[in-house]
């Protein structure tokens, strides 16, 4: 990548900071706080939506990078496009609350128009091969982008996890597509990581403003996106980016299965992620979110050697899995599901 992106990032994360402190003034004005609930990690009333941030840097980024050629024209209006809509919805959540089949609507309209600009999922590479999906990919990928825009939701849930995730997979994701020639959608994995750096400096424990719905929805469809866009064009696989991606993505579906399965409605607000039952237990929210941190090393080792290595990322993608299930079945047997 050039310099000019390089200042530039270090520029997002300088205004998504500044922006992040003017939210949080916005919302303690507005009366927009997080109030503790079944669901929350936190004993006291928090400002919330400080995500916006991250939304209005990350897109303007996008943009700047779609008008001086830097990105592929079709990439840059899934990525903008879509992660605005999802981000509006979010954010008329944080101030109020939307129905849920309004939200899941935007969703999947938002997953369509990404796919659209970037031709569907008709083939997936597996390792040294593929695999041919015609029509079923986009329908599967639509369904992935959707399930990833609510994961991260799902996963925000203590001071300082979703905004970490957020930096070390967008910052590693960026340095693999650098390292395999894919300069455009390495800088819009950048502005990602940047964006979110500035916005984690006031979200980390103890946390001063929450990221909101508006930031988890625009994050986890960025990341999904990113993926698809990635694997589009011949540079990371998305298994790979699922590599990366591992601690939510484990967490997140491995708990609403044991939810669903135990007969209890898998969208309520609970406590239930290995996640929180960690940050309850192992004493605190930095500890956990800087746990997060080192296993993200971890898998992004993993996701080199399958990237580098293409025979190898069958083996890498299981050793990722074997990886997350022992830290979950470790978090299961000393804090157990209640």
């Amino acid at each position: 990548m050039s310099p000019a992106v390089w200042v530039a990032a270090a520029g997002a994360a300088a205004a998504a900071w500044a922006l992040t402190w003017a939210l949080r003034h916005y919302a303690l004005a507005r009366d927009v706080l997080d109030h503790p609930n079944e669901r929350s990690s936190h004993a006291v009333p928090t400002p919330r939506g400080g995500g916006l941030a991250i939304v209005l840097v990350a897109v303007v980024f996008e943009a700047w990078l779609g008008v001086t050629g830097r990105l592929e024209p079709g990439a840059a209006l899934a990525l903008a496009g879509g992660g605005l809509a999802v981000a509006a919805v979010g954010w008329w959540d944080d101030h109020g609350g939307v129905r849920a089949s309004a939200r899941a609507a935007v969703h999947f309209a938002a997953a369509a128009w990404a796919l659209y600009w970037l031709g569907g999922l008709p083939r997936l590479a597996v390792g040294a091969g593929s695999v041919p999906l015609g029509v079923a990919g986009a329908v599967l990928a639509a369904v992935g982008i959707v399930w990833s825009t609510n994961l991260y939701n799902f996963m925000d849930g203590i001071d300082g996890i979703a905004g970490a995730e957020a930096v070390t997979c967008g910052l590693a994701g960026a340095l693999l597509l650098l390292a395999v020639g894919e300069r455009g959608l390495a800088a819009a994995a950048l502005a990602v990581a940047a964006a979110s750096a500035g916005f984690l400096a006031w979200n980390w424990a103890p946390a001063r403003i929450f990221m909101g719905d508006v930031g988890s929805y625009f994050l986890g469809f960025t990341f999904a996106v990113l993926a698809v866009a990635s694997e589009r064009a011949g540079a990371v696989q998305l298994l790979a980016w699922m590599i990366l991606l591992g601690v939510f993505v484990f967490d997140a579906t491995a708990t609403l299965v044991r939810r669903a399965r135990r007969g209890e409605t898998w969208h309520q607000a609970h406590r239930s992620h290995a996640y929180q039952r960690a940050a309850r237990g192992a004493g605190g929210h930095a500890r956990v979110s800087g746990a997060v941190v080192a296993v993200n090393l971890a898998l992004a080792s993993l996701a080199s050697l399958g990237t580098f290595r293409p025979p190898w990322l069958l083996p890498a993608v299981g050793a990722g899995l074997l990886l997350l299930a022992a830290l979950y079945l470790a978090v299961e047997r000393r804090w157990p599901m209640a």
